[in-house]
């Protein structure tokens, strides 16, 4: 009845009140709505808060549409692909290894690292041995904690290597990682191979490359090095002289070392001395109020004196069993029981049978094992969620008690979201304890989990399907699927579970290539085999996608393959997908879209490797111009394509055009970052100056009125379309009020909101808002103006989509006289416009008015492309189908011949073969499901 239930709750309640980070929702009502509400909350602030703080770009124009302000993954990094995922666990390994608040007389080995950094160059790196828990994870991550406060132009990469076999361990993920840290701090933006064996090869040249650019030292950490995949063979640089300002430490146990590496200069963590054992274990005595007696304190004092019982991981366990049962049991016979226990694998056993024996049940008791066993099996970790469907039988309540105790007592940790082991002796002594079977065993829980994922999978593609989504498949199955297959030797179902296309396009475009080739390497497929079955896969998978989602999903699985062919060096295959890909964009999106821009900038990728530079010269121009015009001549898209121009113009010695991009690219990205401060965390940053700002000047700015459209749009990018109606509105009604109703500003603010109700489907104020918009922008800007294209062409699009066909031709008209006026009558952007126009004269069934608008386009596509460009194929297509309704069926019959023969002519690229039929512009053909020879087909998509 909204009163306060308890002094507890009471009390609860001023905590969190003076917290600066909590959040408290004040509900009375059903448990099933109170946790809908704060469902609600979570996702506000995750979407708001933490996703805002990472946006990398914003737009200030146009929305246009949602797909037109989407800014590609690979915004930061031009091509290159990053995982989120690999990132965060780096981030939170970290944290972990740092958590303790005991230095355990480290200060002598900061002297040493610190001698380190000082010494002359030329210097090996610096190996950091000791026994396993000996705290050489602590000590790196205090020591980099110590240099980045005070070295602060130093650089600092790290990274810390889980449980072997684990995705932290892969070697060229590592490097891929450390390089692209590297591009990131000297706002290098260049291609970067994706071929494992290249990548590890190349990775000394970066390094030179890049640190001579870097003001001060670069120090690489490398924690565990030892336990990276085949170390010695993948790491090989590290026995390469280093750049004179980079010093790399690595830290390795003394029985896993390789013996090559044990020549390099040595910091070795010796035992904890008594002091530091006393020290440790009182802390974590006193944190549960539990004093020992002097005699207590002598024998552990005795105990801990051999190598295996004074590391630092035996001593912290040690002090958490006896503070754990302080209180409850009897301190000396748990202290006898430890002392039994001669290193810290028999003392985690202790520790696990001392869980054991706290719970009720037997049923609970069988469910630790099944948690600790599944956890075992996984590739990188299992989620709270996935355990509780694996196990129906396990409660929320139950498993929160268990991870407790497992967390508390060091044997599990948590790391994006999944629990694994926190140590690899807690794994070692899990085996000993649960799987005296064996690889029997291992291999039944591995088929659960195989189970549950395949389940998973099914679940989600369906349920997608049916919602038209394009997230079809999560990290989690296309991390942990294939891996499992592949430890269960079971290659045919690896096989399937890679010609699943979404699993396929997960893992690379999360970068994870070489774990992706490990695998079709594992069933016998060579590189060209592979790719055939994927073309093949994808043939298949085009004939199931019906509209407009679909497609541009469908558009983004052949644009990956094409990435992936590409970086296998399979250049003629790698063609035809990315050319179709490009098509159905065109297609299902618009001859202008962003992400057309993207599919030419792919395809010129190709060509640039292939050497065919003329044709990548026009695809990357193509890119240009349509980037401009979406985003403004000052987007960092646009210095992405000067830049990739700049590289091509040198590479053919045109030395003089290369260094104008240059300069004009490094300007835009200068502003850009001038403008934003810094690549992530400005979008919460401006949200709270606009409050200041508001606070300070209490009145109307331009300013104020553009930061809150910046704002809108961001929002509407996130889909928080209720915050992003609140700024664009707030922006509209300061506009007006401050440059008056007919300001070309308006119309941009006006554009977006009609862009925002459009995407949520109220048509009739989208409609009221674009004509204002188109209005005010007929009267203010030039005929050619990109901004009045763009409302042109969304008004257009969606009068066709309310079946208003008759307001809609003027507009597409329209469409025809800006671009003629924009790039001339004989571009090929005028020829889509064109082609455009025509399908909507021939829904109106005005057949007449239709034909010479395709015969038009059919002569501009073939003139700029070439008679046998897939444009001109479609071109021809639709052609066909319109002599045949007209009743010319011989012309239909020929037009339909001459299509089929540019559609043939693609398939022979399939496999690699350079046809003779290509164009005298080099142009190739792209790749399309069989079409069926039945003539009474409706016209393309277009």
């Amino acid at each position: 009845d909204g009163r306060v239930s308890s002094v507890s709750v009471q009390q609860l309640i001023e905590q969190i009140s003076n917290m600066n980070k909590a959040k408290m929702i004040d509900h009375v009502g059903s448990v099933e709505e109170g946790a809908y509400e704060i469902y609600n909350c979570v996702e506000k602030i995750i979407k708001q808060d933490v996703l805002g703080c990472e946006m990398t770009e914003l737009e200030g124009k146009d929305l246009g549409n949602k797909e037109d302000s989407s800014v590609p993954e690979e915004e930061v990094f031009g091509d290159v692909l990053w995982d989120a995922h690999d990132e965060r666990e780096q981030m939170e390994a970290f944290q972990q290894a740092s958590n303790s608040t005991c230095e355990l007389g480290f200060e002598k080995y900061f002297e040493r690292l610190n001698d380190l950094v000082a010494a002359p160059a030329p210097i090996p790196p610096l190996l950091v041995s000791g026994g396993p828990g000996s705290g050489k994870s602590l000590l790196l991550s205090k020591w980099i904690q110590l240099q980045q406060k005070h070295s602060p132009n130093t650089l600092i990469l790290y990274h810390f290597v889980g449980r072997p076999m684990s995705t932290s361990s892969e070697s060229s993920l590592i490097i891929k990682r450390l390089t692209l840290k590297l591009m990131q701090h000297s706002w290098l933006v260049s291609p970067l191979t994706f071929d494992p064996a290249k990548l590890l090869e190349e990775f000394p040249r970066w390094l030179e490359k890049l640190s001579a650019r870097h003001q001060g030292s670069i120090i690489i950490i490398i924690d565990s090095v030892d336990q990276i995949q085949q170390a010695e063979k993948h790491m090989k640089w590290l026995i390469d002289p280093l750049p004179v300002n980079v010093r790399v430490i690595v830290s390795v146990n003394v029985e896993t070392c390789p013996q090559a590496w044990r020549l390099w200069p040595t910091l070795h963590l010796d035992p904890l001395n008594s002091k530091d054992v006393k020290s440790l274990i009182s802390a974590e005595c006193s944190s549960a109020n539990v004093k020992l007696t002097k005699e207590q304190e002598k024998k552990l004092e005795r105990h801990c004196r051999s190598a295996t019982t004074c590391n630092a991981l035996y001593v912290t366990l040690l002090g958490k069993t006896i503070a754990c049962v302080g209180n409850t049991g009897n301190i000396d016979e748990i202290l006898q029981q430890c002392c039994q226990c001669q290193d810290t694998v028999s003392l985690y056993r202790l520790v696990l049978r001392s869980i054991q024996e706290s719970l009720q049940s037997d049923k609970e008791k069988g469910l630790l094992r099944e948690i600790l066993c599944v956890i075992g099996v996984s590739h990188n970790g299992v989620s709270e969620s996935e355990l509780m469907e694996l196990y129906p039988e396990l409660t929320s309540a139950v498993l929160a008690s268990l991870l407790h105790s497992l967390h508390r007592m060091c044997l599990l940790t948590y790391g994006c979201g999944l629990l694994k082991f926190q140590h690899l002796q807690a794994w070692e002594m899990v085996k000993l304890e649960y799987m005296e079977e064996g690889e029997n065993l291992i291999s039944a829980y591995r088929q659960k989990l195989v189970e549950y994922f395949t389940m998973q999978l099914r679940v989600l593609i369906l349920i997608c399907f049916s919602l038209n989504s394009r997230d079809r498949v999560t990290w989690r199955s296309a991390d942990e699927l294939p891996w499992l297959f592949q430890q269960q030797g079971d290659k045919q179902k690896l096989h399937k579970c890679l010609l699943n296309l979404f699993v396929s396009q997960n893992l690379y475009k999360r970068g994870h290539f070489a774990e992706l080739l490990s695998y079709w390497q594992l069933v016998g497929k060579d590189k060209s085999s592979m790719a055939a079955e994927y073309f093949d896969s994808l043939k298949e998978y085009e004939k199931s996608c019906e509209g407009e989602e679909s497609m541009i999903c469908l558009a983004d699985l052949y644009e990956t393959l094409g990435r992936f062919l590409k970086d296998l060096g399979l250049l003629s295959q790698a063609v035809a997908p990315l050319q179709r890909s490009l098509e159905i964009r065109e297609t299902a999106l618009d001859p202008d879209h962003p992400r057309v821009a993207q599919s030419l900038h792919q395809l010129a990728g190709v060509y640039v490797q292939w050497k065919k530079f003329g044709n990548a010269e026009q695809l990357y121009k193509q890119a240009l111009e349509i980037s401009e015009n979406a985003y403004g001549a000052e987007h960092p898209r646009v210095a992405r394509e000067l830049d990739a121009l700049a590289t091509l113009y040198q590479k053919q010695n045109k030395y003089e055009q290369a260094e104008q991009l240059r300069k004009k690219s490094f300007k835009i990205r200068q502003k850009a970052a001038r403008q934003k401060g810094s690549l992530c965390g400005f979008a919460l940053l401006r949200r709270r100056a606009l409050q200041l700002e508001e606070l300070t000047l209490g009145k109307d700015t331009p300013d104020n009125a553009r930061t809150l459209n910046e704002l809108g749009v961001l929002y509407y990018l996130q889909n928080n379309l209720e915050t992003a109606e609140l700024f664009l509105k707030r922006s509209l009604e300061m506009r007006e009020r401050v440059l008056g109703c007919d300001h070309p500003d308006c119309a941009q603010s006006l554009n977006n909101l009609a862009a925002l109700y459009n995407e949520k489907k109220h048509y009739d104020k989208a409609e009221e808002l674009y004509e204002k918009a188109l209005d005010i922008r007929r009267r203010a800007l030039a005929p050619d103006h990109p901004s009045l294209a763009y409302t042109v062409k969304h008004l257009a699009v969606l009068y066709k989509k309310m079946g208003k066909l008759d307001k809609a031709v003027p507009l597409y008209e329209l469409a025809v006289e800006i671009r003629q006026k924009s790039f001339g009558p004989k571009h090929p952007s005028v020829a889509t416009a064109l082609v455009n126009l025509a399908v909507l004269y021939c829904q109106m069934k005005k057949q007449i008015e239709a034909l010479p608008l395709y015969e038009r386009a059919l002569k501009i596509y073939e003139d700029s492309f070439g008679h046998m460009h897939p444009r001109v194929g479609e071109t021809l297509k639709n052609l066909a189908v319109l002599s045949y309704e007209r009743g010319d069926f011989e012309k239909a019959a020929e037009l339909y011949k001459r299509a089929m023969e540019i559609k043939e002519a693609e398939t022979l690229l399939i496999g690699g073969k350079a046809t003779s039929r290509h164009s005298s512009s080099g142009d190739t053909f792209s790749l399309k499901s069989a079409l069926s020879p039945n003539i009474f087909q409706e016209h393309g998509q277009r």
